[in-house]
């Protein structure tokens, strides 16, 4: 049986090696893309249904003003942001699925909830992809096509929700060959074990490059 001490070890090495991999990287604006994932009032408005379990973790990573500059600095250099939308739920959209639905009552169909973040609205020339269901945001939808069609092979993830969303479109982005970072402080989640577990265990090892956004705005720039 493995001991503590020498679990903290294995545990140290892991990360350890993940951070070796991390790569050094120029973006080429041509080539990567922001993926914004559910920047909904929804989760980062005072008034949405999440947002007082999502705050501790969005005050703590400055994570909405992040977002803010990732998508300013990313537009500036030609980089396209493409918005990662949940899917809006309308009365009776569950009914029948066979292993559960999919987020209950949240994200309700034509509310303010489902509208992007003031701060966090599209631009001329951002990109839009289908809504996904479940976690993922490249399953069942034309995510993967988007990025095809324009020639872009880097992503960078940002928005809600750390542990789920965010985890899961990137695990699947990694599976389909993409070149995938992730960023530390423009995400957020319900509380600070769930941010925490997803930052410090998931993500080194998941991705190719985990940053702060700071990190990535001077990558870019």
């Amino acid at each position: 049986m493995i001991n503590k001490t020498n679990a903290l070890l294995v545990f140290s090495s892991l990360i350890f090696s993940a951070a070796l991999s991390a790569q050094d990287y120029t973006y080429d604006p041509q080539r990567s893309a922001v993926l914004l994932v559910d920047p909904y009032n929804e989760f980062l408005s005072e008034g949405g249904l999440l947002y007082p379990i999502s705050k501790e973790t969005l005050d703590a990573n400055n994570a909405i003003a992040n977002m803010k500059d990732l998508v300013n600095a990313a537009r500036a250099s030609g980089m396209k942001v493409i918005y990662v939308p949940h899917h809006h739920y309308r009365e009776g959209d569950y009914d029948g699925w066979k292993f559960g639905g999919g987020s209950g009552c949240v994200f309700k169909a034509g509310t303010w909830n489902v509208e992007y973040h003031p701060d966090l609205q599209k631009q001329p020339g951002d990109l839009e992809a289908r809504q996904h269901w479940k976690s993922s945001g490249f399953a069942n939808t034309d995510l993967d096509f988007l990025l095809k069609l324009h020639g872009i092979d880097h992503v960078i993830l940002a928005g809600m929700r750390a542990n789920t969303c965010i985890e899961s479109t990137a695990r699947y982005a990694v599976e389909l060959g993409y070149h995938t970072t992730l960023l530390t402080d423009a995400i957020g989640a319900f509380n600070m074990r769930e941010m925490q577990a997803a930052v410090e265990i998931d993500y080194p090892v998941i991705g190719h490059n985990v940053l702060s956004t700071r990190e990535l705005i001077a990558a870019i720039e």
